[in-house]
């Protein structure tokens, strides 16, 4: 293939190029001195080169361990069942350590349910196509219609389901025909509805929320008007997996800008959009590519 074919690939194909035959592993549990040189050799086993590894112990002296290794194996498919079965006796069994392995060619399936902001789903969209985030996107899914075409507009079937009253329940339910099975993630992108734990728990997938966190953090209506009355110095957003405690889920990814007072309750509102998008989808792609490891109610990022 000449340079010049190779430069125009579009990037999703260059994506699938680079990873194929490479799979993720996560790794933790609890720490001891050996484990590093214990995994690596498992996989030096089974005849795999190691591409990068990172790993964290939260306490050296009985804490606990967690590791992220991305690894290269000539037939990878072929062999994924055996390999699977040989970390399970090695490192679930010998080792006793918790562990997941992800094929790094086999993108994410997520589902995204909006609102009315167009901000954040536009935007993951986008970086869907530009292929800087690796996952497909099978449907988006919103309580209100208006940003139906723009949805459509990037090869993304859009389904209404709205969702009025108190009652959630046959909306919840129409929204887990679609998902169950179909996705491996949901990303909440400015979805202003309260999920309920019976969905949470039905879904069976792991769900991801953003949301403006101020200092001081004004909830309600009207949240950057609140702001501005108080003179608030910083905006920022906070991307987060969902728990049946509201806002409570642990942590992915947070940022902040600075304002000043002479901005508006508008820009305080176009700036903040700016800092939820990036927050979100940097969160997702970290999701996406497998650098997180939900440890009780925090995460490590690798």
């Amino acid at each position: 293939m000449s340079p010049a074919a190779v430069a125009t690939r579009p990037a999703r194909a260059r994506a699938a190029a680079v990873t194929e035959d490479q799979a993720v592993l996560l790794v933790d549990g609890p720490d001891r001195p050996g484990l590093v040189s214990a995994i690596s050799s498992v996989l030096s086993g089974l005849g795999a080169n190691i591409v990068t590894l990172d790993q964290y112990s939260d306490d050296p002296d009985g804490g606990r361990f967690y590791q992220r290794t991305v690894f290269h194996l000539d037939g990878l498919a072929g062999a994924w069942d055996s390999v699977n079965e040989r970390l399970e006796a090695e490192i679930g069994g010998r080792l006793g350590l918790g562990w997941r392995l992800t094929n790094r060619s086999a993108l994410k399936r997520v589902a995204i349910l909006t609102s009315t902001s167009d901000h954040c789903v536009l935007d993951l969209l986008w970086r869907q196509r530009r292929g800087e985030i690796p996952m497909t996107v099978p449907m988006v899914i919103g309580n209100h219609a208006t940003v139906a075409d723009d949805v459509r507009g990037f090869g993304v079937p859009f389904v209404h389901v709205p969702s009025q009253g108190p009652d959630k329940s046959a909306a919840e339910a129409e929204i887990l025909k679609l998902l169950q099975g179909n996705v491996d993630l949901v990303v909440l992108a400015r979805y202003m509805q309260i999920l309920s734990e019976d969905f949470l728990e039905k879904v069976g997938v792991p769900v991801i929320n953003i949301h403006h966190s101020f200092l001081p953090a004004f909830i309600g209506a009207g949240p950057y008007k609140k702001a501005k009355e108080r003179g608030v110095k910083l905006i920022g957003a906070t991307a987060h997996y969902v728990t049946p405690d509201l806002d409570e889920g642990p942590i992915i990814e947070q940022d902040v800008v600075r304002v000043t007072h002479a901005e508006t309750a508008e820009d305080l509102q176009s700036r903040g959009a700016d800092v939820e998008r990036a927050v979100l989808s940097r969160a997702v792609r970290w999701h996406c590519e497998d650098r997180i490891v939900r440890s009780d109610r925090e995460t490590i990022v690798f």
